[in-house]
């Protein structure tokens, strides 16, 4: 039995939304690129539908959608508006904001190789579907993503 699209979007705008906001770092971006990926999903769903994962297909729509985003991005777009209002004065709220900072600063492909691994909890595989490269590609994604983020972490500390 194929789901309508109708059912399919209503299930997973949500998560597409999430995720769209951890790799955009705009929530407003993030429902302009979802939105262009579900009109463009809709023309095609009777192909869609049948293939095995639907999701997975949309979320890599949602991936190359921000990667070759063509409006002018603000620089370091900060990521505060994932979570929800109000203050938060703990010390880890302020680690996973600079994080989340540095993380914004990342070129796209590393900063999505990242997001997928550490935020969808994707393997080298999925990842390299995803992003449409190899996994010795996703590796390197990952690991100058993650040695870029501790010279930012070592370069903060020394400050």
């Amino acid at each position: 039995m194929t789901t309508s699209f109708e059912d399919f979007a209503t299930g997973q705008v949500t998560p597409l939304l999430r995720y769209a906001t951890v790799l955009t770092g705009d929530p407003h971006l993030a429902q302009d690129v979802v939105q262009e990926c579900l009109l463009r999903a809709q023309q095609r769903w009777s192909r869609i539908a049948k293939l095995d994962a639907p999701t997975a297909y949309l979320k890599r729509m949602v991936t190359n959608e921000y990667l070759s985003w063509r409006r002018r991005w603000k620089p370091h777009v900060s990521l505060h508006g994932i979570d929800p209002p109000g203050p938060d004065e703990t010390r880890h709220h302020d680690e996973r904001q600079a994080m989340l900072q540095r993380i914004d600063r990342l070129p796209r492909k590393q900063k999505a190789a990242v997001v997928l691994r550490f935020y969808e909890g994707y393997d080298d595989a999925e990842i390299a579907e995803t992003l449409g490269c190899s996994q010795v590609t996703v590796r390197s994604h990952i690991s100058r993503a993650l040695a870029t983020l501790r010279t930012n972490v070592r370069v903060k500390e020394e400050l």
